[in-house]
């Protein structure tokens, strides 16, 4: 079985969140048990490209993908990927999209029609509420006019969680099949650090007596950074050894919007002393971080990544929307308690597991969570076990992977008995 996997920006292109490594994890997961997958894609990363080479297989952690130059950015659009996809989608056997709105889920989904190929559209979450409130006038008239037949020809829609599923029945959109698999991780990594680690702590200079909440993602208006700064002014005030860390890129600019966020509550507290100080970090001025309440560290990749899990004590994530949550899976991975929104897509397993602290949108509800688990290292301790175990239990790259290759042959029988 040849699969060919279409997306419009791969890894290493991390400045589009979790989406880009989920769909990589899944891959080499898929590799790794033989199968053979090829991934088409464009060397897009935010307003830059890729240092990566083009027109040729590239060996990406065994996962062969083939980079093509990006065209036309407002449609993630590349010429020599739409004539690839007419020379060559004929000989693979499925094709696995995970793209909507894009020219990659209309390329690949008419062109699998042409040369009669059974195809998935994974949509990552953008037919959830919270999603489709950004730009939704044009996003509706796009659906109407092609997304709605790329969806209702395709064998089958992949969401990675129940309520994705929901969301997208009740936008009345046309549904032959779903299928439910949520996104991997490989564990491996998340064994290479020590809990008594101090490198993430030394490169931004901060104490070891800190106790660090940490929020990594993009910084943008969907992740909560609205709830979660005056919920951290809140949290200071009973514990002054608090210390918040925001690693991510900027998407948007929307990094200044945090900082005024941060000057209102300074605003708001008069005799409040813990934000008055708050200005970013970075490598060349890290000696200033000790004074610090909020550092912003940019993106983190790597080891650099799994060290800020490492050495935090808790992770927060207070989404309005999140259609599942790669990051919440790998603080657990790390056995990192979480607080995290009902918005969450993972909220209902992180809650059964009891893996952390699952409340509504609310500064005071996130405020609460946090010093719940602040102040009790045995509870915080506990929820970092079962979150581990939540991970390798439900999320492992080889489980995932396992149930991606039951349903792509489902696929093909159910496709080959239609014809």
């Amino acid at each position: 079985m040849k699969i060919l996997h279409i997306s419009p920006t791969y890894f290493p292109a991390h400045r589009y969140g979790g989406p880009i490594k989920s769909v990589h994890e899944l891959n080499k997961g898929l590799v790794k048990l033989g199968a053979d997958i090829t991934v088409y894609t464009t060397n897009m990363d935010s307003s830059g490209v890729l240092d990566i080479p083009l027109y040729q297989e590239v060996n990406v952690d065994g996962v062969r993908v083939w980079y093509f130059p990006i065209t036309f950015r407002p449609w993630e659009y590349s010429y020599n990927l739409h004539r690839a996809l007419s020379k060559n989608i004929k000989d693979f056997d499925i094709v696995h999209i995970t793209s909507v709105f894009l020219s990659a889920s209309t390329l690949g989904a008419y062109y699998a029609r042409k040369f009669k190929k059974p195809y998935i559209i994974s949509p990552r979450g953008n037919f959830m509420q919270e999603p489709l409130k950004f730009s939704s006038l044009k996003k509706k008239i796009y659906i109407n006019l092609i997304e709605k037949r790329n969806l209702a020809e395709a064998s089958a829609i992949h969401f990675t969680i129940e309520k994705e599923k929901d969301d997208y029945l009740k936008l009345g959109l046309p549904l032959r099949k779903a299928i439910i698999i949520p996104n991997s991780l490989d564990m491996g990594k998340f064994n290479t650090i020590t809990r008594d680690s101090i490198e993430f702590r030394k490169k931004f200079n901060i104490p070891v007596d800190k106790k660090v909440i940490l929020f990594l993602g993009r910084l943008h208006p969907i992740k909560g950074l609205d709830t979660l700064i005056p919920a951290f002014a809140e949290v200071l005030k009973k514990e002054p050894k608090a210390i918040l860390v925001l690693a991510g890129p900027d998407d948007g600019h929307y990094r200044s919007k945090i900082e005024a966020i941060i000057a209102e509550q300074r605003g708001l507290n008069a005799d409040f002393r813990g934000l008055a100080n708050n200005i970013s970090v970075n490598q060349s001025n890290q000696h200033k971080s000790a004074s610090y309440n909020i550092i912003f560290t940019g993106m983190l990749l790597g080891n650099d990544k799994i060290a800020a899990y490492r050495e935090s004590d808790i992770f927060v994530l207070p989404s309005y929307s999140e259609n599942f949550g790669m990051v919440v899976v790998e603080a657990m991975a790390a056995e990192l308690p979480v607080v995290i929104t009902k918005g969450v897509g993972i909220s209902n397993e992180v809650e059964k597991a009891g893996a952390g602290i699952v409340v509504e949108k609310d500064v005071n509800q996130v405020a609460e969570a946090i010093l719940k688990i602040l102040n009790n290292p045995e509870l915080a301790k506990k929820m970092g076990e079962n979150g581990r175990k939540l991970v390798e239990t439900e999320f492992s790259g080889e489980k995932v992977a396992e149930k991606w290759i039951e349903e792509y042959n489902k696929i093909l029988i159910d496709y080959e008995k239609r014809r």
